[in-house]
């Protein structure tokens, strides 16, 4: 009969060793998994940003260009003529008729 209880005792020792590795190996799927998740997560939140950044970089760009437009207006004669006019500067042999009040 010894030798019969220490079958019974072996096979609930393998049981118990089975039952505590699914255990483990469940306990490890779902640490997984939501690491797996937190990682989708994050990836869809860069995407986000990047989108956002990919945007700005646009505008800045466009801004760029036009302030370098800027830029090479200023330097142009007809600039210079329209801020010269505007606070009141006129070529030497130029006539300027104002009505009367």
């Amino acid at each position: 009969m010894a030798r019969k209880e220490s079958i019974m005792t072996k096979k609930k020792k393998g049981k118990t060793g089975a039952l505590l590795i699914s255990v483990i190996v469940l306990f490890f799927g779902g640490l997984m998994w939501s690491q797996i998740d937190d990682s989708k997560a994050e990836l869809k939140e860069l995407k986000n940003q990047k989108t956002k950044l990919e945007a700005r970089y646009e505008e800045e760009m466009t801004e760029q260009e036009n302030l370098e437009e800027r830029r090479v207006y200023v330097q142009t004669k007809k600039y210079i003529e329209e801020k010269a006019k505007a606070i009141g500067y006129v070529y030497p042999d130029e006539i300027i008729y104002k009505p009367k009040e």
